[in-house]
């Protein structure tokens, strides 16, 4: 290198980078959450992200030029993590960023001041790159700040723009990269040679805006967005040969190097992987965990499950046997408490999920990987190169092994995994959880994006007012933005003003009407876009046009049904941290007109007493009629009164705290009843789990509870009608029908079994003798697979030395194989379970099982005859 940059450290390098930023009036912004505000993303994923809906023109920002240290994650290439230089699920990054006041020059300017002189680059190590049609930034780079021409790079639209969706925001880039090689010369500068090259700093120049045809229309007030990997930047700086060597990860290593009792400098290649691989994923987890993200099979808590497992799998990879994920978070929280307290501060928390996670992964590890090695070996015996959707899935079901940790294993063989018949299985299991999957209306947001500079967000006034005056400030039709709206059609409406609330919090947005001069609107659903309230409904009379006034009116019955449901779920958590556990945190809720639900991270299952002893509490409280007292504090105030923050929920520098003194304080937007008496009873349906260490409790209350009674009195009366016995007969009666029932699906089961028995014997008549042993291969009408287990042991059992092949098809699309091998069969190598599984390949399936007994299935019922001619095909080849 012609130049050496000062060594700095990576908590050096952030100060740096912020201090220079605030020195030219950007304020200093802490990190936002990783459970990002945009809903169309898991994570947050770049440093812009907090800053989107300011970009987009939906939210008025606080100060025209800020900086930040963003924490981000993202997993969609988390197969390169310790294979290549840079790739990692957690960085950080560095970013300066301007709200319609400086621009292309100050921003280019400011990156070259802070690149050369504050973190000491020659101009010689550097090279940048602009948008092939971005002149403007070119001229910028070779005669202000006098980079020479070789040394800017014009690069397409793949590499050098910037967009935030198909339509929306949009702009040039210029990045800045660091040339390791500088004295090769500037004779064909291949960017794309990270062996030479490394982009350290984007500038993102938003000065567009994009239709959905693709024209690009100036933005009245233009953005800068930058990033500066600070990562990246650590490896340049401390000079090191790639990201997992700076003294923001490396620590880890080592700690997990002690550990496994291996030094990270002199292991191969697969342990240093292993390594960097335990390093990475644990600062994610860590972050994820401080951010209130639990372990969990959906979303997010996906993530961090997988997060964790391959951080233990990885552990094994290279020797240790027993827990250790909590030793090296320990390292990981020391790194990173001084730019972000929280983990510190939740390190009980980070501890107890990382603790019970790997205790539970370990119990099926050990199984788990025999199975799988088994599967791996079968399937390379067989010459095949791919691991079957029901093996994976079985690994996936019972051992806990996530498909793509599957996949990783499978790779490392050179084999591949049947990906699509994996996931035809989990469709048969998927159901649970699809109830907390929010549905984004993309189209609905797209047309607000282009709205948004022209109308005002939503004022919302539902806290105090069920009815109001307002003017339609857009319609939209199927996403589409409209001037007006004929009686019929469904509609998206957006108001000047609202009593409406919208779906948030677990809370669903409120019913009612829209009406004014000969209009009426039923309004169905409101979600919240950004700032904007969006009512979904009918017209179902008059012509709704842009610029109406109209009078908005909530319906009020199903609003006090969302308001005794609301404030019943902050009682039931409440009492569930009384009575089962102070450290129960919501993992997700639904406030519906007819009932309620509340997902908590639990490890175990709740007792009957608990369940009960939790309503008893509840109804205990309503029937205190205890006030509400809401105020807006805050946040840092509200916090330290005491107020429990709602999973999932964004807070500004001011909340809402809804108060029953005594009883509950929590932060929440939503709609409440103003005392604990108007909820009037509380019943829970049901308490059960959801995923692993997050179990689920619904009910109902208010109103709704007669609805749940006369439902429930329905059906009681329905089956005394039936069963012709009275209601409190019921119980005997129904365990009287299911003691009949047993009886007959025994006897069934008898006369199945003595209907293939009868039917085999006739089989005896067909015996092949083959050297010294006696073969049966044949097909049996309408046999289940169990009765035709039993009549291949039979069978096997009558001729001896030999091997009996049975096949059926015992309904539609439904094959089933069974093979009886003798012990003299299995000298001669053959194995009923890898010999079954071959042969119901042909019948599109597959099965296994033991040497001496094995069952297999399939789907194509018109090919058996042709499996079962070639087992007899193989077995008078390997007998003979």
């Amino acid at each position: 290198m012609s130049s050496n940059p000062q060594y700095l450290s990576g908590n050096e390098i952030r100060n740096t980078f912020l201090n220079f930023f605030a020195q030219r009036s950007h304020q200093i912004l802490p990190s936002a959450s990783l459970v990002p505000e945009d809903p169309t993303v898991l994570l947050t994923i770049a440093g812009m992200l907090p800053f989107k809906p300011i970009f987009l023109g939906q939210r008025t920002p606080e100060f025209k030029r800020a900086t930040t240290s963003q924490k981000c994650i993202r997993t969609n290439d988390i197969e390169n993590v310790g294979r290549t230089k840079r790739h990692h699920t957690f960085f950080e990054m560095l970013g300066n960023f301007s709200f319609g006041d400086y621009f292309k020059e100050q921003a280019i300017a400011w990156g070259w001041e802070i690149s050369t002189q504050v973190f000491g680059f020659s101009p010689q190590n550097l090279v940048v790159s602009v948008f092939e049609d971005d002149d403007e930034a070119f001229a910028i780079w070779r005669d202000q700040i006098g980079v020479p021409i070789a040394r800017i790079k014009r690069l397409g639209e793949d590499d050098n723009f910037w967009v935030s969706g198909p339509t929306g925001p949009c702009g040039p880039c210029s990045e800045i990269y660091y040339d390791f090689h500088p004295e090769r010369g500037d004779e064909n500068i291949d960017l794309e040679d990270d062996s030479r090259f490394i982009e350290f700093y984007n500038l993102v120049f938003m000065q567009y805006n994009r239709d959905a045809s693709g024209n690009l229309t100036p933005l009245q007030n233009k953005n800068i967005d930058t990033g500066m990997g600070l990562d990246r930047m650590a490896q340049i700086l401390q000079k090191v040969p790639n990201n997992y060597e700076t003294d923001l990860i490396f620590p880890i290593i080592q700690t997990a190097g002690q550990i496994a009792g291996v030094d990270y400098h002199s292991s191969d290649e697969k342990t240093k992987t292993s390594l960097k691989v335990i390093g990475d994923h644990i600062r994610a987890v860590i972050h994820m965990i401080a951010d209130e993200i639990r372990a969990s099979n959906v979303g997010r808590g996906y993530v961090l499950r997988r997060l964790i497992r391959r951080v233990v799998r990885h552990g094994r990879l290279i020797g240790i046997s027993g827990e250790f994920t909590t030793q090296v978070a320990e390292t990981a929280i020391a790194l990173s408490e001084s730019a972000y307290p929280n983990v510190r501060q939740r390190e009980a928390a980070i501890k107890a999920e990382l603790q019970r996670e790997e205790s539970n992964f370990l119990r099926t590890l050990d199984r788990g990987e025999k199975l799988l090695e088994e599967i791996i070996q079968e399937v390379k015996q067989q010459g095949n190169t791919q691991i079957s959707g029901e093996s994976a899935f079985t690994l996936y079901d019972t051992y806990g092994f996530p498909l793509e940790l599957t996949q990783e294993v499978a790779e490392e063989n050179n084999l591949t995994v049947d990906a699509e018949g994996f996931e035809a299985q989990m469709e048969i299991q998927k159901g649970r959880g699809r109830d907390a999957h929010e549905t984004i209306d993309l189209t609905v947001q797209g047309s607000l994006d282009k709205l948004a500079e022209h109308i005002q967000v939503t004022e919302f006034l539902g806290y105090t007012q069920s009815a109001t005056t307002a003017i339609i400030e857009a319609i939209l039709l199927e996403g589409v933005s409209q001037q007006e709206a004929e009686a019929g059609t469904q509609v998206q409406i957006v108001l000047d003003k609202t009593p409406f609330y919208a779906e948030s919090g677990g809370q669903i947005g409120d019913r009612g009407y829209i009406s004014g001069d000969g209009i009426v609107v039923r309004v169905e659903d409101v979600k919240k876009e950004s700032d904007f309230f969006v009512h979904f409904g009918r017209i179902e009379r008059g012509t709704l046009r842009v610029g109406d006034p109209v009078t908005a009116q909530i319906d009020p019955a199903c609003r006090r049904r969302a308001q005794a449901n609301h404030t019943a779920t902050h009682l039931l958590q409440a009492a569930l941290k009384k009575i089962v556990d102070d450290g129960i945190s919501q993992a997700g809720s639904l406030v519906s007109f007819d009932r309620l639900r509340f997902d908590f991270n639990c490890p175990r299952a709740l007792t009957v007493e608990e369940v009960q002893q939790i309503e008893e509490q509840v109804n205990s409280w309503i029937a205190e009629a205890h006030a509400a007292k809401v105020e807006v504090l805050p946040l840092a105030e509200a916090k330290a009164k005491g107020a429990v923050a709602m999973f999932g929920e964004k807070y500004g520098d001011e909340v809402r705290v809804i108060d029953f003194p005594s009883v509950s304080m929590e932060l929440c937007g939503g709609t409440h009843v103003s005392n604990t008496a108007e909820i009037g009873v509380f019943k829970i349906i049901s308490e059960a789990g959801v995923a692993s260490g997050v179990r689920r409790i619904e009910a109902v209350s208010g109103p709704a509870i007669l609805d749940y009674l006369n439902l429930r009195d329905k059906v009681v009366k329905d089956l005394s009608d039936r069963f012709k016995v009275k209601p409190e007969e019921l119980p005997d009666r129904i365990t009287s029908l299911q003691s009949e029932l047993r009886n007959s699906q025994k006897e069934l089961e008898t006369l199945k079994v003595q209907l293939a028995i009868a039917k085999s014997d006739s089989l005896l008549q067909t015996v092949e003798t083959v050297g010294d042993h006696k073969i049966i291969v044949a097909q049996l009408e309408d046999i289940d697979p169990e009765s035709l287990k039993t009549a291949a042991e039979r069978l096997l059992q009558k001729i001896g030395n030999g091997a009996v092949v049975l096949g059926s098809v015992p309904e539609a699309d439904k094959v089933s194989i069974v093979a009886a091998f003798s012990p003299e069969v299995n000298k001669k190598g053959l194995q009923a379970g890898k010999f079954v599984g071959a042969i119901a390949k042909i019948c599109g399936g597959g099965g296994g099982g033991r040497p001496n007994l094995a069952q297999a299935g399939g789907r194509d019922a018109s090919k058996l005859p042709d499996a079962l001619g070639q087992a007899e095909s193989d077995l008078k080849s390997a007998l003979a």
